[in-house]
């Protein structure tokens, strides 16, 4: 007898989505049904080591629980070596060139592969999301900007999988440094580190400001990216200032995009995209202006993600079904 896992529309994987502060993993079914999840911190010293007993602790507690799995896919910050699965290089952690897909699949025996955490959020999206899409870009808008390009509805890796870093195109060679040591990347201007050092600015300029004035209530003190998104929902019109200049920063980014690219829309997730139209409008106002020749090529419609926090674990585990599928004898080995 077949069992569960093997049914059409019901094949399961191990989704993990490695990030600097927390690892989830989760068991996903095809249709992106999560079916168990479990959650670590990502150990403060961040190397091979620590994080990889983290990541292998999570992986043999769900196969052991979900024997049916057929494969893992693993989504991760930072530069992913396609399609050998390794992690080359990642922002906050102190793992460098760490072969999580030989680790993996040498402890669980389960094919696995291994890609950037926006890359697999984007195939989530694409896949699963409110629409169907084939030709489409995904910004995550949180500590930092990432991204993922899917076209003809294949990810768009590169010959080595080092390519769309989208956050770190270049959009205002003269605006502040972006912690990749260059200046006027997107994520330098449209992320919520950008958020928090305008708002810190205005606080400084305006001590008595609503801004100044939350702040005092939090821990600590100092300005957040919350504190300005608390003091725009209030009606602060210095609050609501930044994040008109914010989302004009990130408008600006995605008019670029869809100049180079003909894309069916821009995708938006991350932890900014719940502040809603604080974001967006400008976002879609700085894309019209921006946009070339939009009486003819129209203009890139810009919405949020449908999948919220779980985007990199179902993503993942997509990921990883589809290389099963790809990899089984007989059939045509494709990229995902």
């Amino acid at each position: 007898m077949t069992s569960v896992g093997h049914r059409t529309g019901e094949r399961r994987a191990i989704g993990l989505d490695i990030g600097g502060t927390k690892i989830a993993g989760a068991v996903v079914r095809e249709d992106g049904t999560v079916i168990a999840e479990l959650t670590r911190p990502t150990p403060e010293h961040s190397d091979t080591t620590t994080t990889g007993k983290t990541l292998l602790g999570i992986t043999e507690r769900l196969h052991a629980d979900h024997p049916e799995v057929l494969a893992i896919g693993v989504g991760a910050a930072g530069l992913v070596e396609w399609p050998h699965g390794l992690i080359r290089w990642a922002p906050n952690s102190a793992y460098r060139d760490w072969p999580v897909r030989v680790e993996l699949e040498d402890a669980t025996g389960l094919p696995t592969v291994v890609d950037n955490d926006a890359n697999v959020a984007a195939l989530a999206e694409a896949r699963l999301g409110a629409c169907r899409l084939r030709d489409m870009v995904l910004l995550t808008v949180g500590t930092g900007v990432g991204g993922g390009v899917l076209l003809g509805g294949r990810i768009y890796r590169g010959p080595t999988g080092r390519g769309a870093e989208l956050g770190h195109m270049v959009v205002d060679p003269d605006g502040p440094r972006c912690g990749c040591g260059n200046h006027g990347c997107l994520e330098a201007l449209a992320s919520g580190t950008a958020l928090t050092r305008m708002g810190r600015d205005a606080a400084a300029d305006d001590p008595d400001g609503l801004i100044a004035t939350l702040a005092r209530d939090e821990p600590g003190g100092t300005v957040t990216g919350e504190t300005v998104t608390r003091a725009a929902r209030q009606g602060d019109p210095t609050a609501q200032a930044l994040f008109t200049r914010l989302g004009r920063w990130l408008g600006v980014g995605i008019a670029s995009l869809a100049n180079i690219f003909e894309l069916e829309a821009v995708v938006i997730g991350g932890g900014l995209v719940e502040t809603g139209d604080l974001l967006l409008a400008p976002a879609r106002a700085a894309a019209r202006e921006f946009a070339y020749a939009p009486g003819v090529r129209g203009v890139v419609p810009i919405g949020p993600a449908t999948f919220g926090a779980e985007a990199g674990v179902v993503g993942a585990a997509l990921l990883g079904l589809e290389h099963a599928a790809s990899s089984r004898p007989g059939r045509h080995a494709g990229t995902p």
